[in-house]
């Protein structure tokens, strides 16, 4: 077996890598194709921060959904970075929000597995690992590339690092680690956590026989968390204590049906891409296996043993599956090199071209196969719409028509967080994952005719949104569902 092999004909490695990034843009489109707005109500989240951000033009301003507080660098969960990268590229290109979270996830997904073709193509796997990538499944528990959020951000970082990581070694090189490492850290905290982790091993492995090539990885690595930590020791440290405590599982997330939508022939192609590259050996190849090992066994621990925050484990399940995904591409390249010997083609009479195209064919097979399994199981993951066509339509005119002296509002509260979003306005309360006593007033409130004007004046609510009647003479329709307070 030759891994460099594919670099015999590289034209043909880069006419495959077309359709996978087609491949990787669909996939990462399918929640959208029917639905223009933000699916995840963590989008609706970083959509309304980055707005607040760039209108304060400070790191530091108030909470844009209720209104109190702060929100700073200081921090972490506020993913600084993802907010200030959109948020200005938003403001220079003059796109809308709405086209940005509808179709930017596939070009991030097609960004992500042109990184993981350029990490894999040294090691003759480049397109194979590139395809796997692009089958990474998002789910409403996990999340994942067809959503606009850090995490599938995160997952573009991490082929990028390996890639330098593995092949150069000089300071340029350990400069660039420590700005991507620096860029995912202000994006999210966890992946650039899951990002040493995966290196780890193929640190350790060079300490014997090539140790200044680990200091500089490491120091490259590991400085980038120190560097902040004093500003936020404060957010951090009753995290990191938090691993060492039982915290019960995520009961929204089956993580039996997650493997199996991610796909049994991708799964397989890893067990046979981990024997190969452990038959290959080297820091490189031992590195990928190690390091796919190692994030396997902490994600067993956190889920047979409970211990862990959902933080770190939930979204490190993202960048297992990444590895399984480029690993498989060593599986899936072993397969296409698979060539019959010349005595058994001549003793079944095979014809020579069929006998040294054999693996190419079965190949083709596996990734056809593939596809049949793996694309109807991603259009049947289920998604939650919070908003329709008609409260859009409402919350834009709100926006652009209701003045500054009408600030806070209440709405149902599992639309609160997009209502935030589009108009910028501040909420009485919002549902992030289950409703509380506030919620419950709110759905009070709105059920009962909106007659209660004294709950109105007592928290300085000045608008009503509703596709209810609405019976109060303190309240003036403006627009249909729309009420002010006079």
């Amino acid at each position: 077996m030759n891994l460099d092999s594919i670099h015999k004909i590289p034209g043909l490695s880069y006419l495959l890598l077309l359709p996978v990034m087609a491949l990787a843009f669909y996939i990462a489109f399918i929640p959208h194709v029917n639905y223009p707005y933000p699916v995840h109500i963590d989008e609706w989240v970083h959509l309304a921060h980055s707005e607040a951000m760039l209108s304060a033009g400070s790191t530091a301003y108030t909470d844009p959904f209720l209104g109190q507080g702060i929100v700073g660098f200081s921090n972490p969960i506020h993913e600084v970075g993802f907010h200030i990268l959109w948020g200005v590229f938003q403001r220079i290109s003059g796109l809308s929000w709405i086209v940005i979270f509808r179709y930017f996830p596939g070009i991030v997904l097609m960004l992500t597995a042109l990184s993981v073709y350029i990490m894999g193509r040294r090691e003759g796997f480049g397109w194979e690992a590139a395809f796997f990538a692009c089958l990474i499944p998002t789910t409403v528990g996990i999340m994942g590339p067809a959503f606009l959020v850090p995490v599938a951000m995160g997952l573009l970082f991490v082929p990028l690092v390996i890639f330098l990581a593995f092949n150069l070694r000089s300071a340029w090189s350990y400069l660039a680690v420590f700005i991507l490492t620096c860029s995912l850290l202000s994006i999210h905290i966890p992946s650039a956590t899951w990002l040493v982790i995966i290196l780890a091993p193929y640190i350790l492995l060079n300490l014997k026989g090539n140790w200044r090539h680990s200091l500089g990885l490491g120091l490259a690595l590991i400085i980038p968390f120190l560097v902040p930590f004093p500003w936020i020791s404060n957010a951090l440290l009753p995290n990191v204590k938090a691993l060492l405590t039982l915290q019960p599982l995520e009961t929204y997330i089956d993580y039996p049906l997650l493997i199996r939508t991610y796909g049994y022939l991708p799964v397989g192609c890893c067990l046979l891409g981990t024997l190969v590259l452990a038959l290959k050996g080297g820091r490189k190849y031992y590195g990928l296996v190690l390091g796919l090992l190692v994030m396997l066994l902490l994600l067993a621990i956190r889920y047979t043993f409970l211990y862990g925050v959902y933080m770190i484990y939930g979204r490190g399940l993202m960048f297992m599956m990444l590895m399984v995904g480029i690993v498989a591409g060593a599986g899936l390249m072993w397969v296409k090199n698979i060539r019959l010997p010349e005595r058994l083609r001549e003793r079944l009479r095979i014809p020579r071209p069929v006998g040294e195209n054999t693996g190419r064919a079965l190949c083709l097979a596996l990734v056809v196969v593939t596809l049949v399994i793996c694309i109807p199981a991603r259009q049947n993951i289920p998604y939650y719409h919070m908003i329709d066509d008609y409260d859009y339509e409402a919350f834009s005119w709100i926006g652009e028509n209701v003045s500054d002296d009408y600030g806070k509002a209440v709405l149902d509260p599992w639309k609160a967080t997009a209502f935030c979003a589009i108009t910028e306005k501040k909420v009485f309360t919002r549902i992030h994952a289950y409703p509380g006593s506030r919620d419950n007033k709110a759905y009070a409130f709105l059920s009962g005719g909106c007659s209660d004007t004294a709950f109105l004046k007592d928290n300085g609510i000045s608008i009503v949104y509703t596709r209810e009647s609405c019976d109060n003479p303190a309240l003036t329709l403006v627009r249909e569902g729309v009420y002010l307070l006079k």
